[in-house]
């Protein structure tokens, strides 16, 4: 009885070293529910993604930015210049001029020390006055001899006066006739040193050949002048002057693209100096060389209207225009790439990207220049806008943009 009992007391041993068994439906159960998630995400995924979609940027735009056949850089230059010197060699006592200054022509920009020219110039004048004065001494005394000369000739045919006597008339007569043409003779060449005399004095004073402005000032009071600077402290130009009304652009075009260019040609021109402002021009002068170093011709440009901000050796950009421009493509439109603008041609429209999404915006164009068309409302530079819109791309759908 009691190893009966026992034997109930006794502890099963389990199959496989002690392994217990979990239920295998608990397995697929995890399986599923990964399933399910992967699919969830994947369908999150695929209802979150906008459309994709490029965009392009609103921007203003010159009309002759786009008219433009060919640019070229180059340089403003005067084509009127000059280094104002002397053809003398003096001192530089008066200087009436600086940079910036606008003179005349014929004006008096600089004097030289003139003392000696001066006092040669008043003695070749009075010279002349006592030539003069010689002059009239000798027409008295001619005419004196002439009336006792004739007298004589008539007196001696009736036999009033002697031979001896006529003929002392008659040398006196000549002798006054040469002295009077002595006389006109000194005259002339008293005329032509007080001339030279005078023209030596004009030296001394450095004028203006042209009306200009002073670019730079090369001497100072005090400094010697002379015709070529030979002296080691000696100065050749006292001034450098040029005519702003006579600037060009100069500019190098390569000699493969010169067919391009043609005399009479509208140009617009952009300095760097002046950014955001733009002139028009055209093309004066095609220079009948090539300069074989470079393989460029050079070409200047006539500015249209003359800008006293535009100065010498100004840095520009030249753009060759296909035809001249009107007055309204003189300033800056609104303008996209033709391929943002969808809709009817009664209704056009665009797709502005705004917080990821693109919002479809309605437009009014205007002209159009090769792939861009003016936008006259409705976008403002600066907004981003969606270029070539998909078919699937509506009002309000999300997008991810591929690049501008």
């Amino acid at each position: 009885m009691e190893n009966r009992d026992i034997q109930k007391l006794s502890i099963e041993r389990k199959e496989q070293g002690g392994r217990i068994r979990r239920p295998r439906s608990s397995l697929a159960t995890v399986i599923v529910a990964a399933g399910v998630v992967a699919l969830l995400a994947v369908a999150w995924s695929f209802l979150s993604r906008g459309v994709a979609v490029s965009v392009a940027t609103v921007s203003e735009i010159y009309p002759s930015q786009l008219l433009a056949n060919l640019s070229a850089s180059g340089y403003v230059v005067a084509q009127r210049k000059a280094d104002v010197a002397t053809k003398i060699t003096s001192q530089l006592v008066s200087l009436m001029v600086q940079e910036g200054s606008v003179v005349k022509q014929g004006q008096v920009l600089a004097r030289l020390e003139s003392d000696d020219a001066k006092a040669i110039a008043d003695r070749s004048r009075a010279d002349l006055t006592l030539a003069q004065a010689r002059l009239q001494e000798a027409e008295a005394n001619l005419n004196n001899a002439s009336w006792d000369f004739e007298r004589m000739k008539n007196l001696v045919k009736t036999g009033a006066v002697s031979k001896s006597e006529f003929d002392t008339a008659q040398t006196r007569y000549l002798a006054a006739k040469a002295s009077l043409g002595a006389a006109r003779a000194s005259v002339r060449s008293s005329r032509a040193a007080l001339a030279s005399a005078e023209v030596a004095l004009s030296y001394t004073e450095i004028k203006a050949p042209f009306d200009a402005v002073v670019l730079t000032k090369s001497a100072d009071v005090g400094d010697i002048i002379t015709p070529m600077g030979a002296a080691a402290n000696a100065k050749a130009a006292v001034v450098t002057i040029a005519d702003l009304s006579s600037l060009q652009v100069e500019t190098d075009v390569a000699e493969s693209n010169i067919g391009m260019v043609r005399a009479g040609q509208p140009c617009d021109i952009v300095l760097d100096a002046l950014p955001g402002e733009r002139f028009q021009g055209v093309v004066d002068t095609i220079v009948p060389t090539v300069d074989r170093t470079k393989a460029t011709v050079l070409v200047k440009v006539r500015f249209t209207d003359q800008d006293p901000r535009i100065l010498p050796e100004m840095s520009a950009k030249v753009g060759f225009l296909s035809r001249p421009l009107t007055r309204e493509e003189t300033t800056a439109r609104v303008m996209v790439d033709s391929a943002v603008v969808a809709g009817s041609a009664d209704s056009p429209a665009v797709f502005v990207v705004r917080d990821g999404r693109a919002v479809k915006q309605n437009v009014r164009t205007g002209d159009t220049y090769g792939d861009m068309v003016e936008v006259l409302q409705g976008v403002i530079p600066g907004d981003t806008v969606v270029l070539n819109p998909p078919e699937n791309l509506r009002d309000g759908s999300r997008i991810e943009t591929s690049g501008e």
